[in-house]
């Protein structure tokens, strides 16, 4: 499998929800959610905005503002599917409630999302504005004010007991597509030691979205704060246009430039995602198989007929002592599956196998020798 390694593009996505994961591919789009009772909880639709794929869809920067509008209408259908799971067992009443006090909250938190981010640093630059004589200056303070009104956002809900577990369920979901577009097989091993980062993630989107906004309003001007504030209110779509088209680009392809625009959304997203445990994994299995022939894809991308019997756990395939999958450069020294914090790698002296050494001089063969492969499940 000369493919083996090297990343493809899937076209499938999705977003975390209560105790479950949404994926999307093509006009076809499942919800995956835990129940109480342990099972899992699959929901199948059809989303098609016939508008967009006839008109829009191929019109750079336009298309990115029908395809967020989009995403904020899927995740709302989502979100209201897992929250009648989650209230099945108070009665069907509660659950509609649930469903349209999800659609309200979802609402207000668009408005407030607006005027937090695009209205709030107005204002507070105008305590300075008048202090403060160079034009230049101001719109930089006033993009410092977004950003760091962002950051401390992301930070304060991480820290939130409720929202580490939709965190976790959203390394999942990322989980699952990296190892796809890896060339793995779906396994639940695999999933556990697949990146939880990915290029074409939401929270990127969003810094894409606060960073192109800086940029944009340094070059539009105006003294009047009502019309600064309908100025950056107007010019969201703008916005959200460019951003559509950065985090498409990063998404797509593998160069360096890719790697630098990518770089600060995937750092952000070691706040925004969490690990897994392997139940979520599973979740987000069963949200991928209910939309996307994954198998299909191996075949069709990597020549890799995947027939159960051999899940391919990630090695080190191009020789740098490091998991291919893994960012942080932790590498599983007990063969348990698990990323351990503290190994360090060393190649024996016949340089034909990886050995994992610990703290306490221990060592075990890596999965990839120089005559054998494990199969692990």
């Amino acid at each position: 499998m000369s493919k083996k390694g090297k990343k493809h593009y899937s076209g499938i996505g999705g977003q975390a929800v209560l105790e479950g994961i949404m994926m999307k591919n093509k006009e076809h789009y499942s919800v995956a959610v835990r129940k109480g009772d342990g099972s899992i909880a699959v929901d199948i639709e059809n989303y098609r905005n016939r508008f967009y794929e006839k008109y829009v869809s191929k019109i750079p920067f336009v298309r990115g503002v029908f395809s967020f509008v989009d995403s904020l209408i899927l995740g709302m259908r989502s979100l209201n599917f897992s929250a009648e799971i989650y209230a099945e067992e108070e009665g069907e009443t509660t659950a509609k409630n649930d469903k349209f006090m999800t659609t309200i909250v979802g609402i207000i938190s668009v408005v407030l999302a607006i005027g937090l981010f695009m209205v709030l640093p107005v204002y507070l630059t105008g305590f300075v504005a008048d202090r403060i004589r160079n034009d230049s200056l101001i719109a930089i303070i006033e993009g410092g004010i977004r950003l760091a009104i962002f950051l401390i956002y992301i930070v304060a809900i991480s820290l939130m007991k409720d929202i580490r577990r939709v965190y976790m369920y959203h390394g999942a979901e990322h989980k699952c597509i990296n190892c796809i577009e890896r060339g793995r097989p779906l396994t639940v091993h695999n999933v556990m030691r697949s990146s939880r980062m990915h290029r074409r993630c939401g929270t990127s989107f969003l810094l894409f979205v606060v960073l192109v906004s800086i940029i944009v309003f340094f070059f539009i001007r105006v003294d009047n704060m009502a019309l600064k504030i309908v100025i950056r209110i107007a010019l969201i779509p703008v916005i959200a246009g460019i951003s559509y088209e950065l985090l498409r680009f990063a998404g797509k392809y593998d160069n360096p430039i890719t790697y630098i625009i990518s770089a600060p959304g995937m750092l952000l997203q070691r706040l925004t995602t969490r690990e897994p445990d392997e139940s979520m994994a599973e979740v987000a299995i069963s949200a991928v198989e209910a939309v996307f022939d994954w198998r299909e894809f191996l075949l069709d991308e990597f020549g890799y007929d995947y027939t159960g019997e051999d899940d391919e756990p990630i090695k080190d395939e191009d020789g740098d002592g490091l998991m291919d999958e893994d960012d942080d450069g932790i590498v599983d020294k007990d063969g348990d599956g698990l990323m351990d914090e503290d190994a360090e790698i060393t190649l024996d002296e016949n340089a034909d196998a990886l050995t994992y050494e610990d703290v306490n001089g221990d060592s075990a063969e890596s999965d990839e020798t120089a005559g054998s492969e494990t199969n692990e499940n």
